[in-house]
């Protein structure tokens, strides 16, 4: 239960009716969530004189930005590319206060993501805009004028630095609204254009067959429905090692910030479940847990699922048609989250040979797509975790992570109705990624050791997210143009509900950078509204990052008779 400190949360604090606070009174804030949304809303809470404590229902910090452990293997599982790597951005600058990289390295790559069809043809991503032009042109000479179109636009945009991740849309001053305006006009042709021409339609216009199926899968699968300029703004920032992978992993980035938010004084409490937030007289005053313990606060700060906060927690009953158009129209509607995915950790003994492509798009036959349990796309993603940072596996062994997307419902279905079933399907992804990673590279499945797959209903189990989706609303779509009226106009508050805001990705979008910046804007609002001013500063690290930082993490045994292979749950 959480460490009261020199404050007691069971009892209701002091309040004027305007709920003002001046110093030296610290307000209260209950923060809901210890993913990096909540965590982050706790740092800069606790730097701006407020007095918080997280409640989080699982045991480690991070939601979806997690890894879990077996046998010496830590297998990690958010962080693909991290935008904010690179020192001399507004991105950058909240990973610093937020002490996500404090000590450590980051591996940053030449390409992003390399697809290879059926047959063996491939076509690698680079970031640098010369050397990828060069190598399309060697692949296909008759689609000049489409990849000199693509490569001229990324060196535009790898001239554009835009990363308004500070400031409050609604608190910017005139001088910052101006600072985004002399980077947008001068490219705003350029936006505009990228961002109303879907990737599907550009690649479709491509004569050779690889390239038409493999720009869609850039970002590893094809999130359908992206225009090119997402695509066109990550490379670019993967080519100024601005997207590079940090030392620890999606975990060792929870354990950063969680350790930089005890640092200033927060607390978290682990296996503290919130049943419902308390609520008297359309006012939030607190939250009541699953063993009945309550909690009481000034302010109420929601950062996990949103559709568990509005119609769980709250009941439904602060609802408007923003609110009502994302979770009753939109919710449920194609396209409108990003996909579910399955997940299989393969660990090998050994090393991974000489090959440095550390990601790949294995573009699949309808025979071997029919084979994946719920799959959504015909293809397979191989990544070669060993590569990305140290300390994924025992000494002398590698880990490979496999993914695909995959249909929530199928695999919620079957873990309900027949849980033999749902594991028999897990080890039916295990035994074919196995099968795979033979094929491709011969003689690995002897060293093979296990294969740990997660499933969409594992997710949805773990983190609370709706239909196991780990990005939340996908960007651009109409979600995206909803959720950003309730960061802007809304102020991440619920019609009709005073002392309640909202954070993380359903309200700020997808993205680790955008949920930690939702932390800073509520942050923000709560200090305008209070009085106080807002102050931040960045951390200062201490010593080098080493593996001992990730903590005790779950450890998962194999299941009896399962030849290592399908655990979770």
């Amino acid at each position: 239960m959480p460490d009261e400190g020199t404050s007691d949360w069971t009892s209701r604090p002091p309040t004027t009716p305007e709920r003002k606070r001046t110093p030296p009174t610290k307000p209260r804030v209950i923060v809901i969530g210890a993913g990096v949304a909540g965590m982050s809303t706790g740092c800069y809470a606790q730097m701006s004189g407020m007095q918080t404590m997280i409640l989080e229902k699982h045991v480690l910090p991070g939601g979806c930005c997690t890894a879990w452990a077996r046998d010496g293997y830590v297998f990690d599982y958010c962080i693909e590319w991290l935008i904010g790597t690179a020192p001399g951005n507004e991105a950058h600058q909240v990973w610093r206060e937020l002490g996500a990289l404090d000590g450590k390295s980051i591996t940053h790559f030449d390409m992003f993501n390399r697809v290879v069809d059926e047959d063996g043809r491939s076509v690698t991503f680079y970031n640098d805009p010369q050397r990828l032009e060069q190598h399309l042109l060697e692949l296909s000479p008759g689609d000049a004028r489409l990849i000199e179109s693509f490569c001229r636009d990324l060196r535009r945009f790898c001239s554009i630095e835009l990363y308004p991740f500070l400031t409050a849309p609604a608190l910017r001053t005139v001088r910052e609204r101006a600072a985004i305006l002399r980077t947008v006009l001068p490219a705003f042709r350029l936006f505009w254009r990228t961002a109303a021409t879907p990737m599907h339609t550009f690649a479709d216009r491509f004569q050779d067959p690889l390239l038409r199926r493999a720009f869609r899968n850039i970002f590893f699968q094809d999130p359908e429905g992206f225009p090119l300029l997402p695509y066109l703004f990550n490379m670019a920032g993967a080519h100024h090692r601005n997207a590079g992978f940090p030392q620890g992993g999606s975990l060792g980035l929870a354990r950063s910030i969680e350790e930089r938010y005890t640092s200033l004084g927060g607390s978290i409490s682990y296996r503290a479940r919130v049943a419902r937030v308390l609520v008297e007289d359309d006012r939030a005053v607190g939250v009541q847990l699953t063993n009945g313990k309550r909690y009481y606060a000034d302010h109420v700060v929601s950062a996990c699922d949103g559709h568990t906060t509005i119609y769980s927690l709250l009941g439904g009953r602060y609802t408007g048609p923003r609110i009502e158009k994302l979770y009753d129209e939109l919710l449920n509607a194609p396209g409108a989250l990003f996909p579910a995915v399955v997940s299989a950790f393969v660990g090998v003994a050994g090393d991974l040979g000489d090959d440095r492509t550390h990601s790949t798009t294995y573009l699949l036959s309808p025979e071997d797509a029919e084979r994946l349990p719920g799959a959504l796309q015909q293809s397979l993603v191989v990544q070669l975790r060993s590569r990305y940072s140290d300390g994924f596996a025992p000494p002398g062994k590698s880990v490979i992570h496999c993914t695909y997307f995959s249909d929530y419902t199928y695999w919620k279905k079957l873990r309900s109705s027949d849980r033999k079933e749902y594991w028999a399907q897990k080890r039916r992804v295990a035994a074919f990624v196995r099968e795979f990673l033979e094929r491709h590279r011969p003689g690995i499945a002897e060293r093979i050791e296990l294969v740990d797959v997660a499933s969409p209903a594992t997710t949805k189990r773990y983190t609370g997210n709706f239909d196991g989706s780990i990005l939340a609303w996908k960007a651009f779509s109409e979600a995206d143009d909803v959720a950003a009226k309730l960061v802007g106009k809304d102020r991440m508050r619920l019609p009709g509900l005073r002392d309640f805001s909202m954070a993380g990705q359903w309200v700020g979008l997808g993205g680790l950078i955008r949920a930690a910046s939702t932390g800073r804007f509520v942050t923000q609002y709560l200090c305008e509204e209070w009085g106080l001013p807002f102050t931040a500063w960045e951390s200062t690290p201490t010593e080098p990052w080493h593996r001992d930082k990730l903590g005790h993490l779950p450890q998962l045994d194999r299941r009896p008779g399962r030849d290592g292979s399908g655990s979770g749950s």
